[in-house]
């Protein structure tokens, strides 16, 4: 019967050896959760972070690119607008050639 205990003192040596390297090995997987937990907790709070300054420069965009809009406009209309007056002058310019060479025939200017 000794050698039976002695048996069963050796498995009861290996079963408490074997919870105490479960229990080991939760308090380091326990360690690890607790990690992530805060690397976790550390992203969010950058996401959270970049989000909010990701949606600042969108509407910051969309404003200049709404003046950029607003800026072509005007440009196009000031451009067609100057090519108007120009074409205006250059009609004008040629009605008063006509106008100076008809009065350098007319009779009445020719100088004997």
């Amino acid at each position: 019967m000794t050698q039976q205990g002695a048996v069963l003192q050796g498995y009861n040596n290996e079963l408490v050896k074997c919870i105490e390297d479960l229990c080991m090995q939760k308090e380091e997987l326990n360690k690890q959760i607790q990690q992530a937990e805060e690397e976790k907790n550390k992203l969010q709070h950058e996401i959270q972070i970049l989000s909010e300054q990701l949606e600042c420069v969108c509407e910051n965009l969309a404003q200049k690119v709404a003046s950029r809009n607003e800026l072509d406009k005007i440009l196009a209309e000031t451009e067609a607008a100057y090519m108007k007056i120009l074409d205006s002058s250059r009609t004008l310019l040629n009605v008063l050639k006509k106008e100076v060479g008809s009065l350098k025939h007319s009779p009445d200017l020719k100088t004997n």
